[in-house]
């Protein structure tokens, strides 16, 4: 199921890093440094209010769907939507009312109420998608999701380039995914047909889910408080360079681990709930590896080639603070996803949602501190080291506190080959000239892609070279007995 799921999610990935880094090239030279400062802090505002409100039911659809049948499934169905439905009612409105009263500039409060207005319509576009990867619909789940990011990308850039400021990306997020819920809302809404909504069921979703929402929210906190520090002790244009590094740098590493953990989840969910504890721990060893092969020389690659990077893809204003802070950024989006799509699935398995939390409560308070200590002092290097200190942190508690929950396999093996490999692309790397712009990224990028190959080849980490075996010496067979 992981492998199927890892390939069909490819297509999805791949527009999603397209689109990513399209994002990037295209907002920050059609809004002002300002006007992306501000786009950042309501994306910021707009997330943790959609993770206070909606994100546990996400949760839930991913989690239970696994052990639910027959009538129950009704049942897990209508609770489901019928809660969204009356959390949108109540949410909403009290959030605007909110909004309407805080005395902030136009720009920021209209990017602010843009992002509120998409939440709901998000809640109910990922209830199915969690659906479908939580079913093994894996042509439908990333077919939705590259209709959600084009459409979203495509309408946001239209609303950029006509002057609508820094409100344009979210109008985006908030229509792309209005446009596909047509074709497959009504579909899922007939799941729920004869189902009944039983509070000892709802209260089993809250339990489980609130917790994870909980942590999203503390995560999200130490992703978040660098941006607001940066405006009040900066104002909104560093906020708007040190967001287009963090994009870059965070862009590449989340759209991987997205891809891994769309497929990885469902997988080790299946694993656990109906497989045995041997089949278990290969699928989780197995899932380790691959993140740690695909994982560990992106995060290298991106900080080796931030500044070329950074001038190809962020505007003028923004690239040279923006590329200062990127290697910084890499490593803290590896440590983030190894935590957030591995290491933290332990207390997924076990239901100890409440652990989770606990983890998470640990870094989020170690970033407040840190970026309070550091912003002040050192600008946007100081939110830097924050947020990748925050995060590694954040690792530790992860593997400390899950242990005796479910133990997640670590691969030292293939850890220590994988990083002789990275080390020997930065060594490849790190003399080659400063040309400068385009052609300098291709010439590093390709030459640390290939040395990187070669040696996980040589080393056979993660196992890849018995893989290339195997499936040389099949197609072969293929070959000749046709």
């Amino acid at each position: 199921m992981f492998w199927r799921g890892v390939w069909g999610y490819l297509p999805a990935n791949i527009i999603q890093g397209l689109v990513g880094f399209g994002a990037i090239v295209v907002f920050t030279r059609l809004l002002s440094a300002e006007d992306f400062g501000r786009y950042a802090i309501a994306f910021s505002v707009m997330t943790l209010i959609h993770v206070g409100t909606f994100s546990w039911l996400e949760a839930a659809m991913a989690r239970f769907w696994a052990a639910e049948e027959g009538q129950s499934l009704a049942d897990h169905f209508l609770t489901l939507y019928r809660t969204a439905a009356v959390v949108t009612l109540a949410a909403l409105p009290v959030a605007g009312l909110i909004l309407w009263a805080v005395p902030i500039g136009p720009g920021l409060k209209l990017a602010i109420a843009a992002g509120l207005v998409g939440i709901p319509i998000r809640c109910f576009a990922k209830l199915a998608q969690e659906r479908f990867r939580a079913s093994g619909e894996v042509t439908r789940s990333a077919g939705m999701d590259i209709a959600v990011t084009l459409g979203g990308f495509a309408i946001g850039a239209f609303c950029a380039f006509h002057g609508v400021g820094a409100a344009s990306p979210l109008i985006g997020l908030a229509v792309g995914p209005l446009l596909v819920l047509p074709f497959v809302l009504p579909n899922e809404l007939k799941q729920a047909r004869g189902g009944v909504l039983y509070r000892d069921r709802l209260g089993s979703y809250a339990r489980y889910g609130y917790p994870i929402a909980a942590g999203l929210g503390l995560s999200l906190i130490m992703a978040s408080t660098d941006r607001f520090l940066l405006e009040i002790y900066l104002g909104p244009a560093a906020v708007g360079a040190y967001h287009a590094g963090y994009s870059l740098a965070n862009r590449t590493l989340d759209v991987l681990f997205i891809w891994l953990g769309a497929a990885g989840t469902p997988a080790l969910i299946m694993a656990w709930e109906r497989g045995s504890r041997d089949a278990f721990m290969k699928a989780a060893r197995e899932q380790a590896s691959t993140f740690i092969l695909i994982g560990l020389p992106a995060a290298v690659g991106v900080a080796l080639v931030a500044r070329p990077l950074a001038d190809f893809m962020i505007g003028e204003d923004l690239r040279s603070v923006a590329a200062s802070v990127t290697p910084w950024i890499a490593l803290s989006a590896l440590l983030a996803g190894s935590t957030a799509y591995y290491l933290s699935q332990s207390f997924v398995l076990g239901r100890r949602t409440d652990r989770l939390l606990l983890t998470l409560c640990i870094p989020a308070g170690a970033n407040v501190i840190l970026n309070l200590i550091l912003v002040p002092m050192m600008g946007v290097m100081g939110a830097a080291i924050a947020t990748t200190t925050s995060f590694a942190i954040g690792l530790l508690a992860s593997i400390g506190m899950g242990r005796s929950i479910v133990q997640m396999p670590i691969p030292w093996d293939t850890l220590v080959r994988c990083g002789v490999a990275s080390a020997a692309m930065a060594a490849a790397v790190l003399p080659l000239p400063a040309l400068g712009g385009v052609a300098e990224l291709i010439l590093k990028a390709g030459v640390g892609a290939v040395v990187y190959a070669v040696v996980v080849m040589v080393l056979n980490a993660a196992g890849v070279r018995d893989l290339a075996t195997r499936l040389i010496g099949a197609r072969l067979s293929r070959r000749a007995t046709a």
